[in-house]
């Protein structure tokens, strides 16, 4: 037990440490595919550590949700990575303390509390930002509980762990069309869920096309560092959420040696690079959609997710 739970923090610290890195590393090849030099994979460390040595501008008129929110996006993701396979095949201290559907609720914990505090300033921009997101989640929770609800009635269970057993281990049940399906409407919501092009363009600077980046306008200093680490922290959870539970468990530690979950780090981090590829020729091909065309793509992420369910039923 004392193993398992030295292996949650193990997780924890990966997630923190390299996640700035998996942000980095698509920001460069994004600007290398559009001939650009661009800033060097290790730029997202370096703006940290100026935010946390820069002061802190707080506006009198903002209440106590401005000022706790950083801390709640920071620490959510940290909350996730102890209930999914980061590292491990096999379930550690944690894992049974909520499922999927927990995770994804405790994620869209700290998503609420950045809207409010967008809103809790009266910046102008703030509250339309915050609008704009809670629109897309509102169009994304369908996704969600019907890739939950598809992935729980195959794999008999919603825990992360027990559905990559049951369903993704089996490498027949990799070409099932239902398999694939699912991944498609997963990578959809990823897609949306962080901010990415099409729906949302995270090097925009210009206020009135802002959907994602508006809400942390206000932030400066320390704060502004946590809400940018907690980003990048989600944006690497559901990455593991994807490519280890519902993709393949590939590189993920299978026995309780040290030396095999140490080793699972760079493998891990491997898998990400080759999806971070796919992520950058599909944000390289696509352009920025309006906002009224968003609910399009989250409309056919819904369709996909809905076909991989009806799917499922007609092989069984």
């Amino acid at each position: 037990m004392v193993d398992r739970i030295v292996f949650n923090i193990i997780q924890v610290l990966v997630v923190m440490t390299f996640a700035p890195l998996i942000k980095g590393v698509l920001n460069k090849l994004k600007e290398i595919i559009q001939s650009k030099r661009g800033p060097s994979i290790f730029q997202p460390y370096r703006d940290l550590w100026k935010l946390f040595h820069k002061d802190e501008v707080v506006s009198e008129q903002s209440s106590w949700i401005f000022r706790v929110t950083p801390y709640i996006v920071f620490v959510t993701p940290i909350f996730v990575t102890l209930l999914i396979p980061v590292l491990t095949g096999y379930p550690l201290f944690f894992a049974f303390m909520g499922d999927m559907l927990g995770g994804g609720f405790i994620l869209a914990l700290g998503g609420f509390f950045a809207t409010l505090a967008a809103v809790d300033t009266a910046n102008p921009y703030g509250p339309v930002g915050a609008s704009r997101t809670r629109m897309v989640g509102f169009l994304a929770e369908p996704v969600f509980m019907i890739v939950f609800f598809t992935v729980s009635f195959i794999a008999g269970s919603t825990i992360p762990y027990i559905v990559q057993k049951q369903w993704v281990t089996p490498l027949a049940n990799f070409f099932d069309p239902s398999h694939i399906l699912l991944m498609l409407a997963f990578l959809m919501l990823i897609i949306a869920e962080s901010g990415r092009i099409p729906v949302d363009n995270p090097s925009g600077h210009f206020e009135l096309a802002m959907i994602d980046e508006s809400k942390g306008l206000e932030y400066s200093g320390r704060a502004a560092a946590l809400m940018k680490w907690g980003g990048a922290m989600k944006f690497f959870v559901l990455l593991c959420i994807f490519l280890n539970v519902l993709v393949t468990p590939w590189g993920l530690a299978q026995t309780e040696a040290l030396s095999d979950v140490l080793l699972a780090i760079p493998l891990i981090l491997v898998k990400m690079f080759g999806f971070i590829l796919v992520l950058v020729v599909i944000e390289s091909s696509l352009a920025k959609l309006r906002l009224f065309r968003i609910t399009e793509f989250l409309g056919a992420a819904f369709i996909t997710s809905m076909a991989a369910m009806i799917t499922r039923l007609l092989e069984m």
